[in-house]
């Protein structure tokens, strides 16, 4: 996918500036002077929805809780099928942390 994007050199940068973040902290910093508000709900939003269909929850169910469109759940879950794996990799890893901070 990246290869077709225009600005892939930057878009690279600002993947390698994620990467060099340390701290939560750091990270909210980031994404605070990065995203607006707005931005951040909904990117907050699209992860919560890959999160219940990997959980098999409904269309239904997801849009009550996190309160968008269909069409969005339904890129979202055509991302989860076809795409690069990037949501099943950040859950997977973010539910192995919760695990183990449990523990």
């Amino acid at each position: 996918m990246l290869d077709k994007t225009k600005n892939r050199q930057e878009t690279m940068k600002l993947f390698r500036a994620i990467l060099a973040l340390e701290t939560e902290e750091e990270c909210v910093n980031f994404f605070a002077d990065l995203c607006t508000i707005k931005e951040l709900g909904d990117m907050a939003q699209r992860l919560k929805a890959a999160e219940m269909l990997l959980e098999g929850k409904t269309y239904e169910q997801i849009v009550k809780t996190v309160k968008i469109s269909t069409a969005t759940i339904s890129r979202i879950n055509q991302c989860i099928q076809y795409g690069e794996g990037g949501y099943r990799t950040v859950i997977e890893r973010l539910k192995n942390q919760q695990f183990k901070e449990e523990q």
